[in-house]
């Protein structure tokens, strides 16, 4: 009792918490949802949705725009002046929608006259519903307001309409092309409802953007943008490279190792999302108490990360049980390499916060652009000899890399570590 005093009393902590239940339903889903879609729909059907799914999350990085970075800093920043921060919203979205506009076009072009892609060109489709959910998605404006309870009903709310739509609605092998439907519905429904509450409240309105500051936004934002659509390529390529060499089910086993993993590098980037608007902030106003806070969440977060990576470790064998019976040996194999994902992760991810929170944009993104390319063809090399092994090296090999790399650049005085 003492103890949920003491968090409820305490701002940063009750906002953890409050961000922690969200999100720990958000982790818990694809635990809950994909040993269903394995026996429905099969490895190979489960393949061409991770494949879907992969391309979209792609997608979605275009129509961020960089928001999620330097948005999100510039709401944490703004969030007390109201007529600056309409302002920012409302240039955000204008972009967002219009990107949003131009990325379905295309697509949809594509997915009727490429082969490869009209092959599935339903489930492609349907999917483009993900990209209106992640365009009218406020989320990264509460992230930077540090409204985590907003996010929390939003992610739940999500989650539930994604479930209530794949158990109730895909029933046999063919209804894999629906999956990724009520992904994008489970997005649509809360995602509008918070945009429309967040347009009422902070004015947001093409009144107040104007052409000159939509062409600012899309050339001011350019860079951070090319460098996370480099970055999400290094998270989402892989399964589409496996598919085109290796096949659909050899691209659903995959999915299910990395379906394992993916819960602790959401949760990574998640805890992120959590921290780096609370550190851009206060680097503003007192970089000592910056620190302090960056040292303490994120020591705790990596000892988190790293007894779950010996938990998984040892119960490889009856996690791949969960979601399959078939080639566990070989899966057990790969789940063992697969944890050191996460754990190197969970060193760079929070020295990028300060990379960022100290305005070095111009090193983290030719950093991040040289990096995937290097992660990249890593793995077209290592693919053929070592098959999914390579896709997993690879991406430990250049996250230890990167790290290194972060760390040469961050300039903090010895005083302000104590």
């Amino acid at each position: 009792m003492n103890i949920l005093k003491g968090i409820l009393k305490n701002k940063p902590l009750l906002n953890l918490f409050t961000y922690g239940v969200g999100q720990g339903f958000n982790l818990i889903t694809p635990l809950l949802v994909l040993p269903y879609l394995t026996h429905v729909c099969g490895e190979s059907g489960l393949g061409k949705i991770g494949v879907s799914m992969a391309l979209s999350f792609i997608l979605i990085v275009i129509i961020d725009y960089g928001s999620d970075i330097i948005g999100v800093k510039n709401v944490a920043v703004n969030r007390d002046n109201g007529k600056e921060l309409s302002k920012i919203l409302s240039t955000a979205f204008a972009c967002r929608f219009l990107l949003f506009i131009m990325v379905v076009a295309i697509m949809s072009l594509l997915y009727v006259f490429v082969p490869y892609l009209s092959k599935e060109r339903e489930l492609y489709i349907l999917a483009l519903s993900i990209l209106l959910g992640q365009c009218i998605s406020p989320t990264w404006v509460f992230q930077g307001l540090e409204n985590f309870k907003a996010i929390t009903i939003i992610t739940i709310a999500s989650k539930i309409i994604y479930m209530a739509g794949v158990f109730y609605f895909v029933k046999s092998g063919p209804d894999y092309i629906y999956v990724n439907l009520f992904w994008g519905i489970g997005m649509i429904v809360p995602n509008g409802i918070a945009f429309i509450y967040l347009c009422t409240k902070n004015n947001i309105s093409h009144n107040n953007t104007s052409i000159k500051e939509v062409t600012g936004f899309l050339t001011g934002y350019f860079t951070m943008f090319s460098s996370q659509l480099f970055m999400s390529l290094q998270l989402y390529v892989p399964i589409i490279l496996i598919n085109f060499f290796m096949g659909n089910a050899m691209a659903g086993r995959y999915r299910i190792i990395d379906q394992v993993v993916v819960i602790f590098k959401t949760y990574i980037f998640l805890f992120f999302n959590y921290v780096y608007p609370r550190v851009c902030y206060l680097l503003e106003k007192n970089v000592k108490e910056a620190m302090r806070f960056w040292k303490i969440y994120n020591i705790a977060n990596f000892a988190f990360v790293a007894t779950c990576m010996l938990v998984l470790f040892a119960m490889a064998k009856m996690v791949v049980n969960y979601f399959t019976d078939e080639f566990t040996t070989e899966m057990e194999s790969l789940l063992r390499v697969a944890v050191f994902i996460p754990l190197t992760m969970a060193v760079s991810i929070p020295l990028k916060q300060l990379v960022l929170g100290q305005d070095n944009q111009k090193f983290y993104i030719k950093l991040t652009t040289i990096m995937v390319a290097v992660n990249i063809v890593l793995m077209a090399v290592l693919l053929p000899c070592f098959k999914i092994y390579g896709v997993f090296i690879a991406l430990i090999v250049t996250e230890v890399i990167t790290a290194l790399f972060y760390a040469t650049v961050i300039k903090i005085k010895p005083s302000t570590l104590n």
